[in-house]
């Protein structure tokens, strides 16, 4: 019965980021002021994959981390993978700089998958991403399980997040900018009035970084932390799988 819960949630996940796919990145950058941008510079950053490797930027949405992975890392391959095609779409006509633009049709591969099945073998992976995805996957734990078993011994799974909403941020402003404004700005952009409204309730109920970090080495991950942005308003998480 919560197998069924929680493929429903999926589904329903996955037809509303399809509703607001033309307006995601916008909305991104305008309701964050540009911070994202910063966000996923640093979450790549931490990335550090082998050479010549491949990389998984899960739940890539609009292949924002995909590009910003290429950039850092020219030599790597990339596949992108999200639930919700629409979001993939979207970002399949954004372009890399002049440096890296001739590699972008062999090096990023945008596939349509489910977090909690990836389509991949053992140990095949240099390192895996995942930026403003995690809280939409139920339950996290098989997620957890899978990129643990479809990284390589040493690589790194790096997440970008928000922090628990039910921390007290800059005298309570964030907190009333979560719950009020930020609901109200994307109903009227993007004409959904249900997406940022689920975005506000996603962040609120989300453990916090200690218990994210908690969540990851029962999983199996070895060496975990994390590192807050902007007050801990956003963390990035790393999480290591045991060397052999």
């Amino acid at each position: 019965m919560q197998d069924q819960t929680h493929q429903e949630h999926g589904k329903k996940v996955a037809a509303m980021f399809g509703r607001i796919a033309g307006w995601y990145d916008f909305l991104n950058h305008a309701l964050s002021a540009g911070q994202d941008i910063y966000w996923r510079y640093r979450l790549v950053k931490l990335v550090r994959p082998a050479k010549n490797g491949l990389v998984l930027d899960l739940a890539a949405g609009t292949l924002d981390v995909s590009v910003e992975l290429k950039k850092q890392y020219p030599d790597i391959k990339i596949l992108a993978m999200d639930f919700a095609f629409p979001m993939l779409a979207c970002g399949k006509s954004k372009k890399l700089d002049g440096k890296h633009e001739h590699t972008r049709g062999t090096s990023i591969a945008a596939v349509q998958a489910d977090g909690k099945k990836l389509p991949l073998p053992d140990s095949c992976l240099d390192g895996a991403t995942i930026a403003f995805g995690i809280r939409n996957i139920l339950p996290r734990e098989e997620a957890y399980k899978e990129i643990l078993r479809t990284l390589k011994p040493g690589a790194r799974f790096c997440i970008l997040e928000f922090g628990s909403g039910r921390k007290r941020i800059w005298k309570g402003f964030y907190n009333f900018y979560l719950n009020r404004i930020l609901p109200l700005l994307g109903k009227v952009v993007s004409g959904d009035s249900g997406a940022y409204t689920y975005l506000a309730d996603t962040i609120r109920s989300f453990p916090d970084e200690r218990t994210l970090g908690t969540e990851l080495r029962n999983s199996g991950f070895g060496r975990v932390m994390f590192i807050p942005l902007l007050s801990g308003i956003v963390y990035i998480h790393v999480a290591e799988k045991p060397a052999e």
